[in-house]
């Protein structure tokens, strides 16, 4: 028999972009918290198999890693190609009789019900699936504060702003939501109130923001005292909502443990012979696709204003620089098609991050104390963007929201040489600091990391 301690947590991860790595960052330190708690970890093959070909070799013994269908039915044609929605369709549509059925037989196996169901906040069904099984429903919303309040208040915002008049009102803030009155409607993420609101994702959104108060918590990779008012705001909205980030400081390894960084290209090398602050540090994650007029705006921006760099393209896209940049910036800068972004962003010669202002990548951001330019493309770009541009002040948008080259150098003086820009880097030094005391013993984010521990074992 079990002993009272031991329990059964099923992870759902959502397996699309950068969210299962998200999720098992989080199952992992959970994990390595709780030895005696199982973590049936369910995802589908495919990205199983992307996700644990890309270093994770030493699981601990208490996750057990699990494949669920991902819905596409055998002999499918994508009718445009494997697109993103479509593939997001088929396995929503599949997904809640494919879990239900694989945490059951997870459950003969292991011979313990699941008490607790830890999902990515996407699979918001799982707060059926939890009631019928009385477990509690603990949800992870990967991304920020402002796209999760974005989502929470999709019916106000529809409904204050109206979706018919919204083209008249892009630039009106959401002054009617607390800690929300610097985002504009423009800044909030398609579908929900911009775009197609009847797409697969933004119907997904919406079931999500409705569902996501019957959750026993919900947490984010966040550190408290980055945005106080709006986190105590979201406090007040669900029954307990926990930040436990940035998570770029607690998944690193502990000191004692030698970490081997994956440098392939020398880019850390490179860094320390550049001057404090001085180095961009160009990258847009690995979903972006940087149209080639914008690539050759950023090369000629770098090359004009001789700015030090370092640029994370995939191969396919080093086609689109202009000719010659390469060998004429070989001492100046090195475009990679790979880089160590965190331990980048950590640097002390980095003096700007150039990216497309997705979460992770603007948190780590914050975490290294660096300022950005941010060039948004979809999603909860723009909404981040605008945070850290206006609220916390770290940082510039792109002008209109596209790379040219007279803009990118304007942007490149800007925070880099002008008064304004030391001013971006003395908060962002600030917001890194309180990054680090929130992780640390004691800290909100370390007790709240205990919290979360609490409720999901």
């Amino acid at each position: 028999m079990a002993k009272p301690r031991d329990s059964h947590v099923a992870v759902l991860a959502f397996p699309f972009g950068n969210h299962p790595a998200a999720i098992f960052t989080v199952t992992r330190r959970l994990a390595s918290a709780a030895p005696t708690t199982v973590f049936s970890f369910f995802n589908t093959p495919q990205s199983n198999s992307s996700l644990f070909s890309s270093g994770y070799t030493d699981l601990p013994a208490n996750i057990r890693v699990h494949h669920v269908a991902d819905g596409v039915p055998e002999g499918h044609v994508f009718s445009k190609g494997p697109g993103p929605e479509e593939a997001i369709d088929l396995f929503l549509l599949a997904a809640p009789e494919n879990l239900r059925r694989e945490i059951s037989a997870a459950e003969k196996e292991i011979g313990t019900n699941v008490n607790c169901i830890l999902t990515d906040a996407f699979i918001w069904f799982a707060a059926d699936i939890a009631a019928e099984t009385n477990a509690n429903w603990v949800a992870f919303w990967a991304g920020g504060p402002n796209s999760l309040a974005a989502h929470l208040y999709t019916d106000r915002i529809r409904e204050t702003i109206g979706v018919k008049e919204v083209n008249a009102r892009m630039e009106e803030t959401l002054g009617f939501i607390t800690g929300m009155e610097k985002i504009r409607v423009k800044d909030t993420p398609e579908g929900v109130v911009c775009g197609d609101l009847d797409s697969v994702f933004a119907n997904m959104l919406h079931q999500m923001g409705l569902a996501l108060p019957r959750a026993s918590t919900v947490f984010i990779n966040f550190f408290e005292e980055l945005d106080p008012t709006l986190t105590d705001h979201l406090k007040s909205e669900f029954k307990r909502f926990l930040n436990i980030g940035p998570h770029a400081l607690t998944s690193s390894k502990p000191q004692t443990e030698e970490k081997i960084v994956q440098d392939p290209h020398g880019c850390l090398a490179w860094m320390e012979k550049q001057a404090p602050a001085s180095v961009a540090y160009i990258g847009f994650g690995t979903v972006v696709m940087l149209p080639p007029g914008e690539i050759v705006a950023i090369a000629e921006g770098l090359e004009s204003r001789k700015v030090p760099f370092v640029w994370s393209m995939k191969e396919k896209s080093s086609v689109h620089l202009p000719k010659g940049f390469l060998e004429r910036t070989r001492e100046q800068g090195m475009v990679v098609p790979w880089a160590p972004q965190v331990e980048l962003l950590k640097h002390e010669a980095t003096g700007v991050f150039v990216t497309h202002g997705g979460w992770n990548s603007v948190l780590e951001s914050v975490s290294g104390g660096v300022p950005m330019i941010c060039r948004p493309f979809f999603g909860d770009h723009g909404i981040n963007g605008r945070a850290m541009e206006v609220v916390w002040e770290i940082g510039v948008m792109v002008v209109d929201g596209v790379f040219t080259k007279d803009g990118f150098e304007k942007c490149l003086d800007r925070v880099l040489a002008q008064d304004d820009g030391k001013k971006m880097k003395r908060k962002a030094e600030k917001l890194k600091e309180l990054a680090h005391e929130a992780v640390s013993v004691k800290g909100s984010s370390f007790e709240n990391f205990k919290a979360l521990l609490e409720a999901v074992v």
